[in-house]
């Protein structure tokens, strides 16, 4: 999603700019009041660099709850979740956004997140559910994590882009693509995990020796490997010079978003065989100062409101089925039928070995 991957827009950008930022509702004059007329303590949602929303959208949490929105930025989402795990019974926030399905076993793990079963849950799809009913955290949205690739740069050597992970160790591919630290970013986890599911326990060290050996650059997390590295990013105008990122299938809208008239095709494509499905989720920090506000905050994150918002500001798509998707995210984006998966359980009982082993194999 994320990750990312998932706000993968200039919005999401600017925000990060801003590190720990309180956005509140535009126009405000003071602490807003509570519905009792007094003072209504803020809630901060802890969440990942790449977390983006509308000034409207909080406009109108505040609106309904009093309660202004204070976002506290930690980095990348495994980075953002680690901190939680060392801050567990003393958060730095209430409410968790950005813990996706590769990260999702360590924060249960932990116990970090109090149970709370958010309105509207319901009209969330059973396949993203993955805390079976326990409620510990929410589906928020989803996204492919696939390999990226600038339409222009392929054209232009009269290459045919890659489409699976084969293609990826070809010869003609290297030196070509880069991707994030799978021990500090979730994109990069999920790119490993996406590996693991295509060759199993036993095959996915000798295909990352074949990649690295074709040349695979890893940096720490998606905006850098994204906004600095990769040449199709900006609209096909990146400063990078690699023409393949692990990115999501759908960060294609972002590089014609604001574009009059939208061409007939992005600047950039996707892979459709190198993709994993990430679920974000958030969630009720255990110890939060603010267990109300928190819990109204997740309501609202399950909003049509809020719902409707997430794909052109975080450019993944929302948990609920129900919700209108603005028609530049349907026309450029790609959609992944069969996305490489794993069982939460596999990966709880994996993932640290196969980052350990990842780590060693590929050293940066």
């Amino acid at each position: 999603m994320t990750t990312h991957l998932r706000g993968r827009s200039a919005a999401a950008l600017l925000v990060t700019a801003l590190g720990i930022t309180s956005l509140a509702a535009c126009g405000d004059s003071g602490d807003p009041a509570g519905k009792d007329g007094g003072e209504t303590a803020a809630v901060t949602l802890v969440t990942h660099d790449s977390f983006a929303v509308s000034d409207d959208v909080l406009k109108e949490f505040t609106e309904q709850t009093g309660r202004k929105v204070e976002i506290l930025r930690g980095g990348d989402a495994g980075t953002t979740v680690n901190q939680a795990v060392l801050s567990k019974g003393n958060p730095q926030g209430d409410v968790l956004f950005g813990v996706d399905n590769t990260l999702l076993p360590r924060a249960l793990d932990h116990g970090i997140f109090t149970p709370y079963e958010a309105r509207g849950l319901e009209k969330v799809p059973e396949e993203l559910r993955l805390d079976r009913g326990k409620h510990r955290v929410t589906p928020v949205d989803y996204g492919d994590i696939c390999v990226n690739y600038d339409r222009g740069w392929f054209e232009k050597k009269r290459l045919a882009p890659p489409e699976t992970f084969a293609d990826l160790v070809e010869p003609a591919y290297k030196d070509l693509l880069v991707t994030e630290n799978a021990a500090t970013s979730s994109p990069g986890l999920g790119f490993l995990l996406a590996t693991a599911a295509e060759y199993g326990d036993d095959g996915w060290q000798d295909y990352w020796k074949k990649l690295k050996a074709n040349g695979v650059e890893v940096v720490d997390g998606w905006e850098q490997a994204y906004n600095d590295r990769f040449s199709g990013s900006g609209g096909g105008k990146g400063k990078g010079d690699k023409p393949l990122v692990v990115s999501y299938a759908s960060s294609p809208p972002a590089e014609v978003l604001g574009q009059d008239p939208l061409p007939e095709e992005g600047p950039t494509g996707v892979a459709k065989g190198t993709c994993f499905r990430q679920t974000e989720f958030a969630g009720l920090l255990d110890g939060a100062e603010n267990p109300e506000g928190g819990k109204e905050l997740l309501d609202f994150l399950l909003s049509e409101t809020f719902q409707e918002d997430v794909p052109l500001q975080m450019f993944v798509h929302p948990a609920r089925t129900d919700v209108k998707l603005p028609e530049v995210f349907t026309r450029y984006g790609e959609t992944i039928e069969k996305p490489a998966s794993l069982a939460p359980e596999k990966i709880a009982e994996n993932r640290e070995r196969w980052v350990k082993a990842w780590s060693q194999l590929v050293p940066r």
